[in-house]
C-alpha cells in the first residue's frame, strides 16, 4: 500500500504543472473587484462572454477544463495575438491593481529581441502601457520579463531585467499596480515584489521623455508576439483568476 501511495504521489507531482493552480486568492466572490473572471461559469469550447470581448489575429481563445477547474487557453500562430478584452474599464483616480495566474508553454528563442506582451492597458492618450511582457535577449540567451510602453512621446520600449527571467511550463501568479500619481508600474511574482521591474514617469526603458499614462478605458490580457517567423512557431498560454481592483488582490 505504501508503494502504491508513493507512486500516486509522484504521479500527482508530475501532472500538477499542467493542471489549474490551487489558490486561496482565486475565484470571483470578492465584491470590491473592478473586474473578475475565473472561467468556472463558462462552457468548455470557444470563449465568449457578455462581460468581455475578444481581440484575435492568427489566434484563438478556448475555455478548457484542467484538473478540478476551468482555465482560458490562449493559442497563437507566428506573430499572432489573442486577448481577452475588458472594455468600458474605469479605475478611480486612473489607478488600479491587477492579478493573473498564467502558464506559458514556451517563450521565443528567435528572432533576436523577439518581444511579447501578456497585459496591455490603453485609453484616452497616445501611450500604450504594458505592465507584463518581455523580450528574448540574444546577448544573454534568455527571455526576460519587462514592463513596457509604446506610442506617445516615449515610442516603443521594454524595460527587461536580468533579475526577472520569464519561466516557461510553470504556473505563476503575477500582480501589478498602475499608480497614476507618478505613472508607476510595480510588479509582484508569486507574491514577491520585483522592484527591478518598476517603472515611473522618468525611469523607464532608458528613454529620456516623460512616460505618462493614458486615461485607461481598456485592459487586454492574453498573448501577442510582434516579430515574424519566431521559434517556436506557435504559443500556448493558460490563464486563470483574472482580477482588477482598487487594492492589491494577492495570490
Amino acid at each position: 500500500m505504501r508503494t502504491v501511495a508513493a507512486a500516486l504521489g509522484v504521479l500527482l507531482v508530475l501532472v500538477s504543472p499542467a493542471a489549474a493552480p490551487a489558490s486561496s486568492g482565486g475565484g470571483c466572490a470578492r465584491q470590491a473587484l473592478l473586474f473578475c473572471e475565473d472561467f468556472e461559469r463558462l462552457p468548455a469550447g470557444g470563449a465568449a462572454s457578455l462581460r468581455w470581448g475578444i481581440d484575435t489575429k492568427h489566434g484563438t481563445l478556448t475555455v478548457e477544463r484542467r484538473g478540478g477547474g476551468k482555465v482560458l487557453r490562449v493559442h497563437t500562430e507566428g506573430n499572432g495575438r489573442a486577448f481577452l478584452r475588458v472594455d468600458d474599464f474605469a479605475a478611480p483616480g486612473n489607478s488600479f491593481f491587477g492579478r493573473i495566474r498564467l502558464r506559458v508553454s514556451a517563450f521565443p528563442t528567435a528572432p533576436d529581441w523577439a518581444h511579447y506582451t501578456l497585459v496591455e492597458a490603453t485609453g484616452q492618450g497616445a501611450e500604450i502601457v504594458r505592465p507584463l511582457g518581455g523580450q528574448y535577449v540574444p546577448t544573454l540567451d534568455r527571455a526576460l520579463w519587462g514592463v513596457g510602453g509604446d506610442g506617445g512621446p516615449t515610442g516603443d520600449w521594454t524595460n527587461w531585467r536580468e533579475s526577472a527571467p520569464s519561466v516557461a511550463a510553470r504556473w505563476q501568479c503575477v500582480e501589478w499596480e498602475a499608480d497614476a500619481s507618478d505613472n508607476r508600474i510595480s510588479v509582484w511574482i508569486d507574491g514577491v515584489a520585483q522592484p527591478d521591474l518598476t517603472v515611473t514617469t522618468t525611469q523607464h526603458g532608458g528613454n529620456p521623455v516623460d512616460f505618462v499614462f493614458p486615461r485607461f478605458d481598456t485592459v487586454k490580457i492574453g498573448w501577442q508576439l510582434y516579430q515574424g517567423n519566431p521559434t517556436p512557431p506557435a504559443y500556448d498560454v493558460l490563464l486563470d483568476d483574472i482580477a482588477l481592483a482598487t487594492t492589491k488582490i494577492g495570490c
